[in-house]
């Protein structure tokens, strides 16, 4: 009987797809139980419940057959992290971009001596370092427009976030060459790959970036149209960094910020996705929890607080001292520093981008970076709250508790 199914039957990426969907619709719906809990943390439990650490229903062929859609919801997130940095307001106002890479550069030093300090080594510790630099914005907005906030401090924390994604992932490019020598590569893949992966992905995204640019603003008056040609662009990004080898995660980085800083309407920039985006949202956080291994989670949730708390004195620390030798105001600056505290989307890709390039360091990577984004997409919505109130940008109290931001 040729004609009935294999047995186990194995997951295609329709199935998958419907499985991460309906189960992280569970996580998301159990989370708003608890005002507390912000949706995203619920997706990465569910993930964690039913992968392969937990009852294995999302077991690790399935979480593998899931990638081209992780990659999809990346390449979209890193996009609207691109939009983010605006080049302009960065040369208008120095003291800016100074505070970015100063708390950038006293993160990553921080956080490098902290994790040496108990035990880990310096190619883990530099890793770490250099993901953990970036930041969350869409914590940032979804505040923002929660508690209708507006001002200075909104907008010139936008181009902070924007700058921390830059930093991260230049210095995690930076550090391929260590981690490549401390994992016996040969010196053509120390040297070589870095700089091709790095280069060639600017290039990709600043052709793809000029292009949409160019297409779009040729067919300006066909509105509905816009979105199409934007998630196409991202698209086409990801499909051919991945057929040329480059990275998935810059080059749509790169296409954001092209974007952004060519236009000068916001023509593209402006541009809402939709409820639909949601989807690969929780395609990315339910697959990211399948990943997370729950005994390496509680060997490593020591080193997961010093990394919180570390990191949050570091970015607020960075922002507060640059605002103090400029004599600007003090409250502004540390509220600037607590919207730079959540992280997300960039975190998770880079730890994939470690899992594919450095397996002997993955896992400890991994439980450390992803327990923190778990604690920090946590606190994140009530400590931004603070800040607008605290930069007296709030035009209301908070309301219903927030959806989780990515």
């Amino acid at each position: 009987m040729d004609f009935l199914p294999t047995w186990p039957p194995a997951f295609n990426t329709m199935t998958t797809f419907g499985l991460l969907l309906i189960l992280g619709a569970l996580g998301g719906y159990l989370a708003h139980r608890f005002p507390w809990l912000p949706s995203i943390t619920g997706f990465m439990l569910i993930g964690l419940l039913f992968g392969p650490s937990g009852l294995a229903l999302l077991d690790a062929r399935t979480v593998a057959e899931s990638r081209i859609l992780v990659d999809i919801a990346l390449g979209l997130i890193v996009y609207r992290l691109g939009l983010s940095l605006n080049i302009a307001l960065l040369k208008e106002r120095p003291t800016l971009a100074i505070a970015g890479l100063a708390e950038s550069a006293l993160t990553f030093a921080v956080i490098i001596g902290a994790l040496w300090i108990i035990g880990f080594s310096t190619v883990v510790a530099a890793l770490v370092g250099a993901i953990v630099v970036s930041s969350s914005p869409a914590v940032l907005l979804h505040v923002a427009n929660e508690v209708k906030a507006a001002g200075d401090v909104t907008n010139t924390t936008k181009a902070l976030v924007g700058l921390n994604n830059l930093i991260s992932f230049v210095a995690f490019s930076a550090l391929l060459p260590l981690a490549q020598y401390s994992s016996g590569k040969n010196w053509s893949d120390i040297l070589l790959l870095p700089t091709y992966r790095f280069f060639g992905s600017v290039m990709l995204g600043c052709a793809v970036g000029v292009t949409i640019y160019f297409l779009t603003h040729r067919t300006r008056d066909a509105v509905q149209y816009r979105l199409a040609f934007i998630i196409g662009a991202v698209m086409l990004t990801v499909g051919l960094a991945s057929i040329l080898n480059l990275s998935a995660l810059f080059a749509p980085l790169v296409l954001g910020i092209v974007v952004k800083n060519l236009e000068q309407e916001d023509l593209l920039s402006q541009i809402e996705f939709g409820e639909s985006f949601e989807l690969f949202f929780i395609i990315l956080f339910v697959s990211t929890g399948a990943n997370l291994h729950l005994h390496e989670l509680f060997a490593l949730a020591p080193a997961v607080a010093l990394l919180v708390v570390a990191r949050s004195l570091a970015k607020v620390g960075g922002v507060v001292a640059v605002a103090a030798a400029a004599q600007e105001p003090l409250p502004t600056a540390t509220a600037r520093g607590l919207l730079l505290i959540p992280m997300a989307g960039l975190a998770i890709g880079l730890t994939q981008t470690t899992a594919e390039l450095f397996p002997d360091v993955a896992a400890s990577v991994a439980a450390i970076v992803l327990g923190a984004v778990a604690v920090f997409e946590t606190i994140g919505p009530p400590i931004a709250a603070y800040a607008f109130k605290l930069a007296g940008e709030a035009g209301q109290a908070l309301g219903e508790p927030s959806e989780s931001a990515h």
